[in-house]
């Protein structure tokens, strides 16, 4: 592992094991901060599988009594049934702070709330198949948005999860290393230093009293 380039002086080695202690912090917040956004990731992941099982099975549902529906009643009959919805849906979005995530918040918003106001038609030119249709389209309908906005949610938390991956990493396998090097480099110079220190004074001393012996 390569050493950060600087001076080696007592002033540097303090600095170096102040920025350890604030890498080595950094790295076991960075990882548990990792773990609880897996964990919730996990828990979105399975949610989001049931919902998508869910969501699938009642669209062919759906889908199949509308064929049916298309095949009893004349086209220009059904168009007609359809033309007009008296029910109007309005998305509000919002988001949500998860672990420094902001994760989408989806609220539908119905211009009535009578739930008979999703038939746009009468009953008495029209097939039962389309009304299964239209009522199952509408009982699917909070399980779609539900599952756009944990699919998003899942998006965006799986971004997080690798960024906070790559920084857990450049911490453990690259800063600390060169912190933790760099500190035993500086370290093994001044005990050098003191040691050469030490041998010159001690020789200096020596010829100090290798000359007073001479003058006495």
């Amino acid at each position: 592992m390569a050493i950060l380039n600087v001076n080696p002086t007592r002033m540097e080695l303090q600095g170096l094991k102040r920025k350890l202690v604030t890498a080595r912090r950094g790295h076991k917040l960075l990882k548990d901060k990792r773990d609880e956004l897996m964990r919730i990731f996990l828990e979105m992941v399975r949610e989001n599988r049931a919902l998508r099982v869910e969501v699938e099975a009642a669209l062919t549902a759906s889908n199949r009594h509308m064929a049916v529906a298309r095949g009893v009643m004349p086209r220009e009959a059904l168009d007609a049934a359809l033309m007009l919805p008296k029910q109007a849906l309005e998305l509000e979005i919002t988001e949500k702070n998860v672990m420094s995530v902001l994760i989408p918040v989806y609220q539908a918003k119905f211009r009535t709330a009578d739930e008979n106001d999703i038939y746009s038609y009468g009953y008495a030119f029209t097939s039962s198949d389309l009304d299964d249709a239209v009522a199952s389209l509408a009982d699917v309908l909070p399980k779609l948005i539900r599952l756009a906005e944990v699919e998003k949610s899942c998006q965006l938390m799986a971004a997080e999860i690798e960024k906070t991956r790559r920084r857990v990493n450049a911490l453990e396998h690259v800063m600390i290393p060169q912190y933790e090097e760099t500190i035993r480099y500086i370290t093994m110079k001044l005990d050098e230093n003191e040691r050469s220190a030490t041998t010159r004074l001690m020789k200096v001393k020596d010829m100090m009293l290798q000359a007073a012996h001479e003058y006495a």
